[in-house]
């Protein structure tokens, strides 16, 4: 669809000298395709970090909503390419399909430029660790039983993210940081909080029968890293609400990045130092 190959993109990578490295990086739901992904913040992640593993795990481009009206602007376009490139670079990319991007598990098993396409995978961490890595849609109930309704709770999460995106317009207007409307109305919503916990149960628990030491995962869109009866649950979050990745460093240990606060702080930093 794309010659991504011999194209530059619409937004030059930015000069940042040298990039905070990790051993590993697990990035996921960017839903590119619509007006809810934070493509800009996921551009600039990109432009200031570097791992030699990458793991894009699921729902990367919104077949749904591309499906029913075709949205994509240039910065999806930056954001593909930027992938691209990381895997020319000798990056090592896994991506793992979700169920927005269900169409691209037909493809399990094969590379495309670089990049291997697996239904799921085990990271083994600089410490020993084993990790199972997958989008975790195979333990949505909702998604499997129901798909009519995973189809109107994505139609309703949709028009929630058109309200998330006004009122970033108006924070960034006055110069606020980033702050995600739709995120903090989930975790005020009781049977939303008992859903994610519920989930987060169920998928280590699932990992554990596996006999692996822990489990990566995106799907619900909320970041997260616990000892669930002895086995690690993580999840990297995603780039519509949380702007979050999971971060290996080299000797092993895990971290949640939160990018808008990642950014606050670097822009700050300018101000302190004036005023010191």
């Amino acid at each position: 669809m794309f010659d991504f190959a011999n194209s530059r993109p619409h937004r030059p990578e930015e000069p940042v000298g040298e990039r905070r490295r990790f051993r590993t990086i697990w990035i996921s739901d960017f839903h590119l395709g619509t007006r809810g992904c934070n493509a800009d913040m996921l551009i600039d992640f990109l432009d200031h970090v570097d791992s030699d593993i990458m793991y894009l795990v699921g729902d990367i481009v919104d077949g749904w909503q591309l499906k029913k009206r075709f949205y994509w602007p240039a910065a999806h376009n930056d954001v593909i390419w930027r992938l691209m490139k990381r895997a020319r670079r000798g990056t090592r990319m896994i991506y793992i399909p979700g169920n927005h991007d269900e169409m691209f598990r037909q493809f399990a098993g094969l590379d495309f430029g670089g990049i291997r396409i697996r239904r799921k995978a085990v990271h083994e961490t600089a410490d020993g660790r084993r990790l199972l890595v997958l989008h975790g849609d195979e333990f949505d109930a909702i998604t499997l039983s129901h798909r009519w309704l995973a189809h109107v709770g994505d139609a309703a999460y949709t028009a929630l993210m058109t309200l998330n995106r006004a009122v970033s317009a108006v924070r960034r207007r006055f110069g606020m940081p980033y702050w995600s409307l739709s995120k903090h109305a989930k975790a005020k919503v009781k049977n939303a909080v008992a859903f994610i916990s519920r989930f987060e149960e169920i998928v280590a628990e699932a990992a554990g029968s596996r006999g692996v030491d822990g489990v990566v995962c995106g799907h619900i869109h909320t970041a997260e890293m616990r000892d669930i009866a002895g086995v690690a649950y993580y999840n990297d979050g995603d780039w519509v609400e949380g702007c979050t990745a999971l971060v290996e460093h080299f000797d092993g240990s895990m971290e949640i990045l939160h990018w808008g606060d990642e950014i606050a702080r670097r822009e700050a930093a300018p101000v302190a130092a004036l005023a010191a």
